[in-house]
């Protein structure tokens, strides 16, 4: 098994957080990669299990001293993935699940290259406006909000590796550990590999100024 990263992104309400967790119910070679966020905790949430729930200025602080592998702002509060959180999970010989949003993808892409990721598209509009009105938790201009980002974080599908189709929860999270397996059996992973070639051509110009000189 060649562990890695594996990002899964949605608009909000487009069902991530419930992936990931039957993902993670059903298999123990992933670990997940609990989100550090300033905003309030919502009923039925713990702390260290569904978010690490910090204050501002703690967030800033960690922010300040490097602890974060990637880090947004979204709906006036900061979200973010600790450097920490990742270390432990691959210290484990475990893949690493991550439920982030595009800005924080685009991060990890780049500190991670490796990593895969697959956006997570809710059915219809209608859909994705009914599950965040049956939440509660949100007044009518935080939905409209929510609604508004949504529709510019579509535009960002076009930069995902994978993209899966949340109608049915349990065929979505089906699909998702087939990308999974399917990822894990590669044989290896060649993202340097312009830079690898460039290095062994140099080695083999190297060789032919080694080789003896031609004797008449």
């Amino acid at each position: 098994m060649n562990p890695y990263l594996l990002v899964l992104s949605s608009p909000s309400g487009g069902g991530k957080t419930t992936i990931a967790r039957l993902l993670l119910q059903a298999r123990d070679d992933c670990g997940y990669s609990v989100s550090a966020t300033t905003r309030p905790m919502r009923p039925n949430e713990r702390d260290g299990v569904d978010y690490h729930f910090l204050s501002r200025a703690e967030f800033e602080r960690r922010r300040a001293a490097g602890q974060f592998a990637e880090w947004a702002s979204y709906a006036d509060h900061l979200y973010g993935t600790l450097r920490s959180e990742i270390d432990q999970i691959q210290a484990s010989g475990r893949h690493v699940l991550l439920d982030i949003d595009i800005e924080g993808a685009r991060q990890l892409r780049v500190a991670y290259p490796a990593s895969v990721h697959v956006f997570i598209l809710p059915p219809s509009a209608a859909v994705l406006a009914e599950r965040l009105t049956g939440r509660k938790t949100e007044t009518r201009g935080v939905l409209a909000q929510r609604l508004e980002r949504a529709a510019h974080e579509l535009g960002a599908v076009g930069e995902y590796d994978y993209s899966v189709v949340n109608e049915d929860l349990y065929t979505a999270v089906a699909q998702v550990a087939a990308i999974l397996d399917a990822e894990s059996r590669r044989v290896a992973r060649q993202d340097d590999l312009p830079a690898a070639i460039d290095r062994l051509r140099r080695d083999v110009m190297a060789e032919v100024e080694r080789l003896p000189p031609v004797r008449v």
